[in-house]
């Protein structure tokens, strides 16, 4: 059976994590990785609390000595390796990461949310230390490098997700994707 790609692409808050959840919990053989993993395993090493702000100059800093690649490569590992036959790359940042899912004949889905509800969710989830910000701060954040592209890489998506209503919404929703790629 040939392996369903699919990478995820959306603002912080969006509900990606949520559509992983998803996934994991209605499929069998799912493999979850994050463009952002080797950023907070290399934070981890020295901190105990990962920022956001943190893993934004990290990533700049690993692609401005690397190449935009960079973090694709380490992903790119993990597929090698993979034997689950689902595969979502959640948080595509940049338009190396964009190509390369397609490269492995993936497909590209944005989840779409306004800035005011994915800052809402952010603040209620608290997985980072800088989640509990103002509403202008998680603006200031959102606008920072990593981020900018997102819309962008967003508008070439091949499916776009609005999420905006229920948990179970976006559940029938990621089903019926998940259930319908390479179909």
């Amino acid at each position: 059976m040939a392996k369903k790609v699919i990478g995820l692409v959306g603002e912080t808050g969006s509900g990606k994590d949520t559509f992983c959840n998803i996934a994991k919990k209605q499929f069998s053989s799912v493999l979850l990785p994050r463009f952002s993993e080797p950023l907070s395993e290399a934070l981890g090493l020295f901190f105990d609390e990962i920022k956001k702000e943190d893993q934004q100059w990290l990533a700049s800093a690993l692609r401005d000595r690397f190449g935009e690649d960079i973090l694709m490569k380490s992903i790119a590992k993990k597929i090698e390796k993979a034997d689950e036959e689902i595969i979502i790359l959640n948080g595509i940042r940049v338009k190396e990461e964009f190509d390369f899912i397609k490269s492995l004949g993936g497909v590209i889905v944005y989840i779409a949310l306004d800035p005011r509800a994915r800052w809402e969710r952010v603040r209620e989830r608290k997985e980072k230390k800088d989640d509990n910000v103002s509403y202008e701060e998680f603006v200031k954040i959102d606008k920072g490098r990593p981020e900018t592209q997102i819309k962008n890489l967003g508008e070439e998506a091949d499916i776009t997700i609005k999420n905006d209503k229920s948990i179970e919404d976006l559940e029938k929703k990621a089903i019926q994707l998940i259930e319908n790629v390479n179909e």
